[in-house]
């Protein structure tokens, strides 16, 4: 990789800030510097949710497609095409040019386009490492609170009667909402 690309990039603001575009614009220079046509398959962009995942994915690769769908001769741009121009100070015929070619590539490379959320990249990250961790390679995440909770309670009540503090503790409990009129 490039001496000047920084290993790692991190962009924290508000709604509305602009970090699609920002974080759009970034992918497409490193992209398209002279010899990045194949530096998506080393990028990885992570994100918090689906939907931002999906709204970055569309705004790259519409992009490339409206950068390759232009004409050198025709001068009209886009706010986009005018910042990643800028930001590799590159002529227009070369940059169109080079986003026809890496279009191509991630096209029919498809699986390297890696844009995801925080949660599935430490997913995969978990899976990979599953028996070094010594957890089932089958594991399963949960990430709805109340399923979890109720889980997690259940897995203690069941507990209950092998464990003696922890029966005592639970037995304190039930008492003490049971004389407060309330639900345990």
């Amino acid at each position: 990789m490039d001496q000047q690309i920084k290993a790692f990039r991190i962009f924290d603001a508000s709604a509305g800030s602009g970090k699609t575009f920002t974080l759009a614009r970034e992918y497409l220079s490193l992209i398209l510097r002279p010899g990045g046509g194949r530096l998506f398959r080393r990028i990885l962009a992570i994100t918090f949710t689906n939907k931002a995942v999906a709204e970055l994915k569309n705004r790259i690769l519409n992009s490339l497609m409206e950068f390759a769908s232009l004409s050198p001769e025709n001068l009209e741009t886009t706010p986009m095409f005018e910042a990643v121009q800028a930001e590799l100070q590159t002529d227009r015929a070369a940059l169109i040019h080079r986003s026809q070619t890496v279009l191509q590539q991630i096209l029919h490379n498809y699986a390297f386009f890696d844009v995801s959320t925080i949660d599935k990249f430490n997913q995969r990250v978990l899976r990979t490492f599953a028996r070094d961790l010594d957890i089932p390679a089958n594991f399963e995440i949960v990430l709805e609170t109340d399923v979890l909770l109720e889980e997690a309670i259940d897995n203690l009540i069941a507990q209950a009667g092998t464990d003696k503090q922890l029966t005592d503790i639970l037995v304190d409990f039930a008492l003490e909402k049971a004389e407060d009129d309330r639900s345990w």
